[in-house]
């Protein structure tokens, strides 16, 4: 029943931050032609070239890239992606087509602050629950797990491609500026969302399930683990303790797979500013 009910507030949580974003393409972003990255900036593009509505075209971007990602990276991508990028979609052209929702500002600079803040915060959100709204998060997926590039580089070079598609699109760089700014001010407030001011965490794990955890993390997060040699002072038993670096977006995964297998389980999350290796780049690198 716990399970249940928690599934049904994580699925309340997507919907809330779906419609959150979409208020802020439809109040900020579009009216002022920013768009900052992403299937949603390649969206909105489409719409002032060619008067589609920005959720049906982030629908027929997102749906082929959905079977994609099922093909590649199987069960493990779930239903919440699914979830996560209709209810944007929907609500998108809800507040829009139905609701005729107004620009709120034609100041571009508040537009790409407070559209950026609203994007954050509704990602963060969704990220927080372990959705996601498919796009661009489903090729950085699949580009991680295939080794191709790096998470972070893959969202930084889809960010980047849309948002100067945008500033040549509209004839004027101002445009791909603002852009860059809403994008910069999203990410930010996702991080501090999600986990802090770090962007990445260092996780320690102790339980007497440390295998079966080990496990769990390499099938369904592909991450590697370090064990420690430990002791306990009061029973002096020997334990191995599990050391994992994960991203901002993976914070909430792990702990869902400790807390399934041993809830029991002593768990320190620290935030890492600098990490250097395989799946890793040096922060002034990550997105």
């Amino acid at each position: 029943m716990k399970t249940k009910i928690k599934t049904i507030i994580d699925y309340l949580f997507i919907t809330a931050g779906a419609m959150i974003m979409s208020l802020s393409l439809v109040s900020f972003l579009s009216p002022n032609k920013i768009a900052a990255g992403g299937v949603s900036g390649l969206a909105i593009v489409f719409h002032h070239l060619f008067k589609i509505p920005i959720g049906i075209t982030m629908l027929i971007f997102n749906i082929p890239l959905f079977l994609i990602g099922i093909k590649h990276l199987g069960k493990r991508f779930g239903i919440r992606t699914l979830f996560g990028m209709i209810s944007f979609s929907v609500f998108t052209d809800f507040f829009d087509k139905i609701l005729h929702f107004q620009a709120i500002t034609n100041e571009p600079l508040l537009a790409s602050l407070y559209g950026g803040l609203l994007i954050g915060v509704g990602l963060g959100i969704i990220f927080k629950v372990r959705g996601s709204t498919g796009g661009s998060d489903i090729v950085a997926q699949i580009f991680s797990h295939k080794g191709i590039m790096s998470a972070g580089n893959t969202f930084l070079l889809i960010d980047f491609i849309v948002i100067s598609f945008a500033g040549i699109s509209f004839q004027g760089i101002e445009y791909a500026l603002w852009g860059f700014i809403g994008l910069y001010v999203s990410s930010r407030v996702i991080d501090v969302i999600i986990s802090g001011f770090g962007y990445a965490k260092a996780c320690y794990i102790i339980s007497k399930k440390s295998e079966v955890i080990k496990d769990e993390i390499f099938d369904k997060m592909n991450r590697g683990v370090t064990f420690f040699k430990g002791k306990g002072a009061y029973l002096q038993e020997d334990r191995n303790i599990i050391f994992c670096i994960v991203t901002r977006r993976e914070v909430a995964k792990l702990r869902d797979i400790v807390k399934d297998i041993d809830s029991d389980a002593f768990v320190i999350i620290q935030d890492v500013h600098q990490v250097m290796g395989k799946g890793f780049k040096p922060r002034e690198n990550v997105v």
